[in-house]
């Protein structure tokens, strides 16, 4: 028997999405050392509600922009980028349903998961060295929406290269300046994390499957404190400075699971 309470691992692993989900340096990643070192392992309808919890969080620090878009959607501009956020979002939702269908299934294994944190820090690494010298745009294009779309899947079917990591390195990788790209990722998030745990509640919900939400609400509201004062201070950070910090960081983290599961 562990000495260490369940609800203190649920506050935890609710820090640890908080601070992960949303930077690009893999959640997926996180949560498997943190599960190498605590007890209680959690079920994968708590790991997706608690996401919505961080999506949540977000979507309250990006409240004026939302309500702008929304209430203004008659100007070019907003409906422009409200129609690119819809695209780029139905792009992964459907070719999701077509990996679903065809029996895909997430790769847990450890060393995949390290490989690909791994890779992704040498990844940002190189696309920064790439755009060093280039003019960055401060708007998304069609491509960039469509990429962008398209890329979260490179999360799902890599475990550790991180969705936001993903989305954030294909729009800086075609010309989108870091404020403006962080801020399509964000958004974009929203509405497929919350897709996504909706869709695993309804199917534990049919599936019988027996969940404590009141541990689940706990870890969700630890997590939503956490992702907005990650998400408001990255936002702030990319104004002056690149992603090579993470890079190194995932670099690190790679290896140190890779040690961990040998």
């Amino acid at each position: 028997m562990s000495s260490i309470p369940e609800w203190l691992v649920v506050v935890i692993l609710g820090i640890i999405e908080g601070i992960t989900e949303f930077l690009p340096i893999s959640s997926t990643g996180h949560m498997l050392i943190a599960e190498h070192w605590l007890p209680f392992k959690q079920s994968e309808v708590f790991l997706a509600v608690v996401q919505c919890g961080a999506v949540l969080a977000v979507l309250t620090v990006f409240a004026g922009r939302v309500k702008d878009l929304l209430v203004n959607f008659n100007k070019p501009e907003n409906r422009d980028f409200v129609l690119k956020l819809v695209v780029a979002f139905l792009i992964t939702a459907a070719i999701g349903i077509v990996l679903k269908k065809k029996g895909f299934k997430l790769d847990e294994n450890p060393r995949s998961v390290a490989w690909a944190t791994l890779v992704g820090g040498f990844l940002i690494l190189l696309i920064e060295a790439a755009i060093v010298r280039k003019q960055l745009r401060d708007f998304v294009t069609w491509p960039v929406a469509i990429c962008v779309g398209a890329g979260q899947l490179l999360a799902v079917v890599f475990p550790g290269l991180s969705r936001s990591g993903a989305t954030i390195l294909m729009a800086l990788a075609m010309g989108v300046a870091r404020p403006k790209a962080a801020e399509f990722s964000f958004l974009l998030g929203i509405p497929t994390l919350l897709a996504a745990g909706a869709k695993t509640v309804w199917d534990a919900r049919h599936s019988g499957e027996q969940v404590n939400w009141m541990l689940i609400a706990l870890g969700s509201a630890v997590a939503a404190i956490t992702a907005f004062a990650t998400v408001k201070w990255l936002l702030r950070y990319v104004q002056t400075h690149t992603f090579n910090v993470f890079g190194y960081y995932r670099i690190l983290l790679g290896a140190l699971i890779l040690l961990l599961v040998r």
